[in-house]
């Protein structure tokens, strides 16, 4: 959740416009309400797997803190709030990508792909992909690629992050039936997958500086976390089965920060040319 924030702010801030503080501040807090929302009906349709995993077990509904009826209406009421009050108050282009995300992200990835294929975290990482172009549209009211850049890095990101977590959780994954990736093809092929992922990620983190859009101070910084990013991803393929498990742990860890480090270097390279 704060990745989704602090990504959509970023994606505000490196717009090529200059917008009101004001108006600023209430479409990042509207952008974290939708996420907010798009949590809360994830946990209400999640409740029955949620009591089974040891990381999720203490959420409002497994824990018995809330009725699951009252997640749902929370959730909906939320969402369309976010999504009218962004409208209203910014533009209705980046309310309808906010729409769309929660939408995604509830409906797509929670109700239908997460418990169907592997692959769902793969395709199901769009609903996180999409907040700086939804930062990026409250500023400008349009879309251009560089927001699309940022949306294809975390696309790119999300199933090397994940899929780390899922080698240190396949037990309780396949306890609740979820088709992650190393309940079905293996801790083998998933180690692959990271990896190649982990490749991609780098071409594409380093494409703002390639592009135009960023200079060498975002430059040396990328690549400096992107080489961290492919050693992590390299020791978790060549570790063995015990070694395995810690270097999923540590891959998982620098993914977030280095997700937070990359997209905070673009508005640094911006403030000193």
């Amino acid at each position: 959740m704060s990745l989704v924030v602090f990504t959509a702010l970023i994606g505000l801030v490196i717009a090529p416009v200059s917008m009101d503080p004001v108006m600023a501040f209430l479409a990042v807090c509207l952008i974290a309400i939708g996420a907010g929302a798009s949590g809360a009906l994830n946990m209400w349709y999640e409740a029955d797997i949620d009591a089974l995993m040891t990381r999720t077990k203490t959420r409002p509904i497994p824990a018995g803190r809330l009725p699951r009826a009252h997640v749902l209406v929370f959730g909906l009421v939320l969402s369309f709030a976010a999504i009218l009050s962004l409208g209203l108050f910014i533009n209705w282009l980046a309310a309808g990508l906010l729409a769309f995300t929660i939408f995604f992200y509830a409906v797509v990835y929670t109700i239908w792909l997460k418990r169907l294929t592997p692959q769902n975290i793969v395709i199901g990482g769009a609903a996180g992909a999409f907040p700086p172009v939804i930062g990026w549209v409250a500023a400008t009211g349009s879309i251009g690629i560089y927001p699309l850049i940022l949306f294809a890095i975390i696309f790119f990101w999300t199933p090397p992050h994940f899929w780390a977590l899922a080698l240190l959780k396949h037990k309780e994954y396949a306890a609740a039936n979820i088709p992650m990736l190393p309940v079905i093809a293996g801790e083998r092929a998933t180690r692959t997958q990271i990896l190649i992922y982990a490749l991609i990620l780098v071409g594409f983190a380093f494409l703002p500086c390639a592009l135009g859009y960023a200079g060498l101070f975002y430059g040396l910084g990328a690549g400096l976390l992107n080489i961290i990013f492919v050693t992590l991803a390299l020791w978790l393929f060549m570790a063995d089965p015990i070694k395995g498990k810690r270097a999923a742990g540590f891959l998982f860890a620098y993914s977030i920060i280095y997700l937070f480090l990359l997209f905070g270097l673009l508005p640094l390279d911006k403030l000193v040319g």
